[in-house]
């Protein structure tokens, strides 16, 4: 699962106006024990029909299943929200009915004897999934828990298509199939899936047979011979173009909406290369018969890794333009590959070890960017990685093996992800590739299509090493926080001696850490290893002359806070000589503070041209350009950079920046940009025009309004005309927020949209523009409503409210007011 979260943190009012609500915390003393094990699942054949009129699911299961160890006479299976026709047992082709119980929640079986653990049976159940009348409850992660999903089913929305897709992770498909539904139960499966024959259809395993009848409709028959749990077991059904590539014979196929067919392996086209790259660095080839990927519309989340079959939101379909920019999804698509080792072919054995699956999948990205895109790309992947993790404290009191939370949802968080996979980043860098990829390929032929914990991770690392690693794991996977370090650097000359003296600052423990410090005179440089153990450590090294740099943590993959004691002229140093792209960026966020210094100045030009694209681009943005020493000495980089650099996202910044210099001379530039392929390169010389020749801006604005725009290009166009004042353009505005998807983009058009209403005459269009913002409002994820709900209502909607009052239009400010739900 990869999950992708509304970045609503632009906004400091929404922060300041948060609810602080009281917590409870009596789940911290409840256990969350592994599921126990009284039957196991063998195989599941299910035939489902879909009512897309009423959003059902018309159901038959034979389950199979024998006792775990001790002999039963019962059996207790999940089935959320179901109507219940008939269970019976299933033997020798004749059914036997079966007493139950049911909650609606839970069915409890009564078998007809009590079997012992070699005895197979089969239970057969016939029921009607209703997910639209199941309220569960999702988390931040995974806004929705019912499971089964029909998208658009009456095709009522002219602009959005006919879908159906399942969602498990947790532990929501047993509400469209009945199942023991935990990650510690494993099955092979079929379906027979019923559908009209205008569709195509996605499942796990291979495509057996397709068989049409007589009333539109045809059958597909899937079939799973590989053992997977529940949770991953995935139905997708729509309007489809399939597009095929292909991995050493096996299938490796996109599904994604026609419109998006012709740039589906633009998107998509790296998987082959990825799976061959990941089964090469783990020793185990793709396992499964095929891999396809599929786009689902309001998915509620980013993406889940169904074995052989990944389900995607619709953030993954970009157009030819977006991709200029480069593939946004792509870490995604690498992420979601990587569980079909780490998730799939061995899953965690419950929800308290997620890390075994999301640390891993996590830890992908780096992986894969480092592989495909070289050292700086994956040291980028990594570093942001840490700052994630540490942008939040709330994550620094829990553990990433987890053993108490109130909600199972509540583990998929930045402690899972991101801390979990910079914690295998260090574990590489300590034991090594070798090492640390024979223990990944140990671990996972060991519990090969069974389940896995972090203890058998560790195990396989132990027996690979040679090492006890008892230290590392205690540390890492069973406690909680980070160091904080306090790093001074001192050179004695009578002694000759260089020396670190490192403070770790957290409270309450003290890490072990291995490090590498490195020690440069000019390009020289000398590496030592230390322990970092104590509260206070002392190193001293040899050094003839004073060092030009002292390089603490020198691979730079801690995960910590640390303040250091450097000078500019050592972060100079460090940006020529240490070279990784953390020194660099360090470097560049130092002289960034230091913009008052020519020296400071003299390195951000430098980093302005640096050789990896993405810091050039987040040197621009670290530049004052009204610090009049800077502007003068960034303008002929800027000017270069905004046509000659081979990236389109550089050129986009450096347009931007060049807009604030609000000369008439860059006219032609920003003229000649707005029609560049790039929507960021186009959209921001739009708003640089807009500074300088405002008619022309317009003018431009409204002939680019009748084609087809996305991202930066479709907000600087409805900026502009906003700009203009002009009433008429409301309809362009409005559709354009309408078919926004939900996402921080369209959080950000709600501030130009209001404003554009506040001169908007006429009440049904100022209607139609709050029944939009509520739409939008009420769609935002649960987890994100105590920051965002106030700032819609409080701010944005009351602002609207005065100034209709004001205008003297009170039936429009009455309406925007009832759309305000009462303070409780």
């Amino acid at each position: 699962m990869k999950k992708i979260l509304f970045a609503f943190s632009l906004l400091a009012f929404v922060f300041a106006n948060a609810q602080q609500n009281k917590v409870d915390t009596s789940w911290k003393k409840i256990y969350r024990a592994s599921a126990t094990k009284i039957n196991d699942l063998v195989h599941t054949k299910l035939e489902v029909k879909f009512d897309y009129a009423q959003s059902y699911m018309y159901g038959k299961a034979w389950i199979t299943l024998h006792p775990h160890f001790y002999a039963t006479d019962s059996l207790r299976l999940d089935a959320k929200g179901m109507n219940i026709n008939k269970i019976a047992l299933f033997n020798n082709g004749k059914y036997t009915d079966l007493k139950y119980s049911y909650d609606s929640l839970t069915l409890l079986i009564h078998l007809n004897k009590t079997y012992k653990p070699s005895e197979n049976y089969i239970v057969f159940i016939d029921y009607v999934s209703k997910p639209n009348e199941l309220k569960r409850k999702g988390s931040a992660a995974i806004n929705d828990a019912k499971g089964l999903y029909f998208i658009n089913p009456k095709g009522e929305d002219k602009n959005k298509p006919i879908e159906i897709w399942t969602q498990g992770e947790t532990e929501s498909n047993s509400a469209w199939f009945p199942t023991i539904d935990k990650p510690n139960q494993k099955c092979t499966e079929e379906i027979y899936m019923t559908v009209p024959s205008k569709y195509v259809t996605l499942s796990n395993g291979k495509l057996v047979s397709q068989t049409k009848h007589t009333n539109g409709t045809r059958t597909d028959y899937w079939k799973m011979d590989l053992p997977h749990s529940p949770y991953l077991f995935f139905m997708g059904v729509g309007d489809y173009s399939v597009i095929k590539d292909y991995y050493k014979g096996k299938e490796v196929s996109y599904y994604v909406e026609k419109e998006y067919a012709p740039v589906a392996r633009k998107i998509f086209g790296n998987t082959p290369e990825m799976i061959a790259f990941y089964s090469s660095v783990t020793g185990v080839d793709f396992p499964w018969y095929k891999y396809s990927q599929i786009v689902g519309r309001d998915y509620v989340s980013g993406a889940m890794e169904n074995t052989t079959s990944t389900l995607h939101a619709e953030n993954a379909q970009q157009d030819a333009r977006e991709l200029i920019d480069g593939n946004a999804w792509e870490d995604v698509i690498a992420h979601e590959l990587f569980h079909q080792w780490f998730g799939d072919y061995v899953t965690c054995e419950s929800w308290s070890n997620i890390t075994v699956n999301e640390s891993f999948a996590d830890f992908s990205e780096t992986l894969w960017n480092e592989h495909k895109y070289g050292k700086d790309a994956g040291d980028e992947v990594n570093y942001r990685g840490i700052r994630s993790y540490l942008s939040n404290p709330e994550n620094y009191i829990k553990n990433l093996v987890r053993f108490y939370y109130a909600n199972k949802e509540d583990v998929f968080d930045q402690v899972s992800y991101p801390k979990g996979g910079r914690i295998l980043n260090m574990l590489r860098n300590y034991v090594g590739d070798s090492a640390f990829f024979k223990s990944l390929h140990l671990y996972l032929t060991t519990n090969k299509f069974k389940n896995g914990e972090a203890h058998q991770l560790r195990l396989a690392f132990e027996e690979v090493t040679g090492q006890d690693l008892n230290w590392y794991w205690n540390q890492w996977y069973f406690g909680s926080a980070h160091p904080k370090l306090n790093i001074t650097y001192a050179y004695n000359d009578n002694e000759k001696l260089a020396k670190v003296f490192v403070q770790q600052t957290q409270e309450n423990k003290l890490f072990k850490l291995p490090v590498y410090i490195d020690v440069y005179n000019g390009s020289e440089k000398v590496r030592h290893k230390v322990w970092v153990e104590n509260a206070a450590d002392t190193f001293e090294f040899k050094a003839a002359s004073k060092p030009d740099l002292i390089n603490f943590d020198g691979d730079k993959i801690l995960l910590c806070e640390k303040t250091e004691n450097k000078t500019l002229d050592n972060y100079i140093h460090q940006y020529k000589y240490a070279g990784l792209y953390v020194d660099r960026r360090e470097a560049v966020d130092f002289a960034a503070k230091n913009q008052s210094d020519s020296k400071a100045i003299e390195l951000l030009k430098l980093a302005m041209k640096d050789k990896y694209y993405s810091l050039r681009n987040y040197t621009l943005n670290k530049i004052n350009i009204s610090n009049d020493e800077v502007k003068v000495a960034a303008e002929p980089i800027l000017l270069e950079l905004s046509t000659k650099d081979p990236k389109s996202v550089v050129r986009a910044t450096a347009i931007e920046l060049l807009g604030r210099y609000k000369k008439q001379e860059y006219k032609n530039l920003f003229t000649k940009a707005v029609y560049d392929s790039s929507y960021t390169v186009a959209g921001n010389a739009l708003e640089a025009l807009l500074t300088i020749d405002s008619t022309s801006a317009f003018k431009i604005a409204k002939e680019l309004s009748t084609h087809p725009a996305k991202g930066k290009l479709s907000s600087a166009i409805s900026a502009t005309l906003i700009a203009s004042g002009d009433e008429n353009i409301f309809d362009f505005i409005l559709n354009e927020f309408e078919k926004t998807p939900l996402s921080q983009a369209k959080f950000e058009q709600l501030q130009s949209l209001t404003a554009l209403m506040a001169k908007v005459k006429n009440t049904e269009k100022v209607k139609r523009g709050v029944d939009q913002i509520v739409k939008f409002r009420d769609a935002i994820p649960q987890a994100y409503k105590s920051q965002t709900d106030p700032f819609i209502n409080n701010f944005l909607l009351m602002n609207l409210i005065n100034k209709k009052e004001a205008a003297g239009l009170k039936e429009q400010a009455d309406y925007i007011k009832s759309q305000i739900p009462e303070k409780k």
